[in-house]
Formats: C-alpha cells, sequence, structure tokens
C-alpha cells in the first residue's frame, strides 16, 4: 500500500464510522438499486420518517447519498458506483471468511 496520508486515513476513519451502522447499512442496501423516498425507504426498514431522515442527513454529509426533489417528494439513490463496490466487496470478504480455513474460494 503506498503512503497514505494522515488526512486520508481520517477521512477514511469517518467513512467507515458511517457505514459501520446498522440502520445507515440497512439504507444504503434499500437504495442500491433503485432510488427511494423517505417514505418508502420508512416503509421497507419499519422505520419512522423521522429516523429514517436524520440517518439520511448523515449519509448525505459523508457524500455516500445524493437526493433528487420531483414535486413535493426528494428521492434518494448512492452517490456513485464506489459506495455500491465497497459494500459489495465488504460482503464477499464477509461471506469469504465465514467459509471457514478449508475454503477454496478465490473471489
Amino acid at each position: 500500500m503506498k503512503h497514505i496520508s494522515k488526512e486520508l486515513i481520517i477521512k477514511a476513519a469517518a467513512f467507515f464510522k458511517v457505514v459501520g451502522d446498522e440502520t445507515r447499512m440497512k439504507i444504503l442496501c434499500a437504495i442500491s438499486t433503485d432510488e427511494l423516498c423517505v417514505n418508502d425507504i420508512a416503509s421497507a426498514l419499519d422505520m419512522t420518517k423521522s429516523a429514517v431522515s436524520h440517518q439520511l442527513r448523515l449519509l448525505k454529509d459523508e457524500g455516500l447519498v445524493k437526493s433528487r426533489r420531483d414535486g413535493k417528494n426528494i428521492f434518494y439513490s448512492l452517490d456513485d458506483q464506489h459506495v455500491i463496490d465497497i459494500i459489495d466487496i465488504a460482503f464477499t470478504h464477509i461471506e469469504h471468511k465465514s467459509h471457514g480455513q478449508e475454503c477454496s474460494c478465490h473471489d
């Protein structure tokens, strides 16, 4: 790994702190394939709209989520392909580790 600046390390730690929350991870997964409004996310995750809005604000502040207004509704989606890639890599890593030491998969 090349030399990583202290500033980049701090920003990466903040990124992982935000995605390290179970509720925020559920939201990221919910909007990973389609943009959804707060009502749809709240319904899918059995949460209040207020709680979802709070978590979306944190995700948006970290640059993981973007929004689009359509009339009275605001739709949320992942900001870019990197967010999807990081989540996919995390799940792949976790699944690989769960196979045990005898696992011969290389993905």
